[in-house]
């Protein structure tokens, strides 16, 4: 049962439904935190809250031990989920970019089955009571109003499907409903953002293959994601589809100048197009000092290469920011949400006594290493730590520039995050806090955290016949 609202967060509802317009409403500055967090738990409540990248490991999808539908140490999980009030989330079918051969392709393409099979069990063998997959819009708003939670699958990375075409079928007969062509690194598909830094690029865009793929999605009814590749693919791949595209989990480039940030030129082409931006809270991407970034990372890079250091992991924007030095803690503030919930604190990278990478060296060589890496955070220190605030910039920016109609949330959750106050699923009503302070109204509050996803989705299968 419902708890009904008190009276000054009815007052402030009628206000903010008053003041709303269909752009940016200036936030009402007379309502306390109270009533803000009334409406905010009632409209969190009743919007369907969507999210389009949330990493995952299929170790935590077995079936008889603790698994996904408990309570485990990542950011998401299903248990989270129903606490957070998370109601969908596209599970990401991530893969790293790797050698453009035979066995690369393989050694993907297996991880890219895993991890959709891992989907699949969640929802079929451990939990089906508590959440099912959708294949289109409709049955993602089908399975929320059952009151389960909604699996979905986007591919990160187009790197496992080779040279076989008929592989993007596979993927989708299985559940799979964006795909980008590429990740951190130029793919046989298409260029990467990476690029960007040394202007070194393999197809200028994309592939000959990657057009093809392109085409084939279209045909299936499987949503284009831009997030990762280049300015330029995005700009080809808009000259050739048939149907919007999404930018499954990016930023505002105006805010944070970074290459896996979109620019305003993107934003109004994707605007045009009809296609949707999926603002990442990844605090790499939300708050950043470009100009220091680049010249931290590019004094780590030639730190490490004295010491002989070769850097591991996924890379920048995968859960540290760029140029982090090895070795050295990296961590992420967790402080209390803005609406009450807490998330734990994130993974923090491995002290350097204990790295790895730096086992090899004499512990006066290590000492000298942890030394000169102390000396770099120093002299360019870490931004400061992105907030819900900063997060939200990100869609009113979007919203002002090319309409409410064209954004929507994700996170990267279990791949990076960091926002302070929505560091987690358990978190995600913070951001419709930070909305409702705002004054968007609650079917734009709506819109944002579904409507316009589902829209394109829909638009998407429609697109094929």
């Amino acid at each position: 049962m419902r708890r009904p609202l008190n009276n000054a967060a009815l007052l402030l509802l009628c206000v903010v439904s008053a003041c709303a317009r269909a752009s940016i409403a200036s936030a009402p500055t007379v309502a306390s935190d109270d009533a803000l967090t009334a409406i905010a738990r009632q409209w969190h409540h009743r919007v369907m809250t969507l999210d389009t990248h949330v990493d995952i490991d299929p170790a935590n999808f077995q079936v008889g031990q603790l698994n996904y539908a408990g309570r485990l140490a990542t950011q998401v999980d299903l248990t989270k989920m129903e606490d957070g009030g998370l109601d969908a989330v596209f599970f990401s079918i991530y893969v790293g970019q790797g050698a453009l051969d035979a066995a690369g392709y393989e050694r993907a393409w297996a991880t890219d089955t895993a991890k959709l099979s891992a989907v699949h069990r969640l929802a079929e063998q451990i939990a089906p009571a508590r959440i099912a997959i959708a294949y289109t819009a409709d049955d993602a708003r089908r399975i929320h109003a059952s009151g389960r939670k909604v699996a979905l699958m986007g591919v990160e990375n187009g790197y496992g499907i080779g040279t076989d075409l008929t592989r993007v079928k596979e993927l989708y007969d299985r559940g799979a409903r964006y795909m980008s062509l590429a990740h951190n690194g130029h793919s046989q598909l298409s260029d990467s953002n990476t690029g960007e830094a040394t202007n070194e690029w393999m197809w200028n865009g994309l592939s000959p293959l990657g057009k093809q793929v392109i085409a084939e999605m279209n045909r299936l009814g499987m949503m284009i994601d831009v997030s990762h590749p280049s300015k330029q693919s995005m700009m080809q791949t808009l000259a050739l589809t048939k149907a919007p595209i999404i930018a499954s989990h990016s930023g505002v480039r105006a805010i944070c100048n970074h290459s896996r940030n979109l620019d305003d030129e993107q934003l109004r082409a994707l605007g045009r197009n009809g296609g949707v931006v999926q603002l990442v809270a990844f605090r790499g991407y939300v708050r950043c000092d470009r100009d220091r970034d680049v010249a931290r990372a590019a004094a780590t890079a030639s730190l490490n290469q004295e010491f002989g250091i070769i850097a591991g992991g996924r890379g920048a924007g995968a859960g540290v920011p760029a140029g982090a030095p090895a070795g050295v803690p990296a961590v992420r503030s967790a402080v209390a949400g803005l609406a009450g919930a807490a998330c734990a604190p994130p993974r923090a990278l491995a002290a350097a006594g204990s790295d790895s990478r730096l086992a090899a060296l004499t512990p006066e060589r290590r000492d000298a290493y942890v030394q000169r890496q102390r000396a770099i955070i120093e002299q360019y220190p870490a931004a400061p730590a992105a907030t819900v605030k900063d997060f939200v910039d990100h869609i009113d920016y979007v919203a002002r520039l090319i309409g409410l109609t064209h954004v929507g949330i994700s996170s990267d959750f279990d791949g990076g995050g960091g926002v302070e106050g929505y560091n987690c699923a358990l978190e995600a009503m913070n951001v419709t806090k930070e909305l409702v302070r705002r004054g968007y109204t609650e079917e734009q509050v709506s819109q944002i955290w579904s409507g316009n996803l589902l829209r394109v989705m829909g638009e998407v299968e429609r697109a094929r016949k």
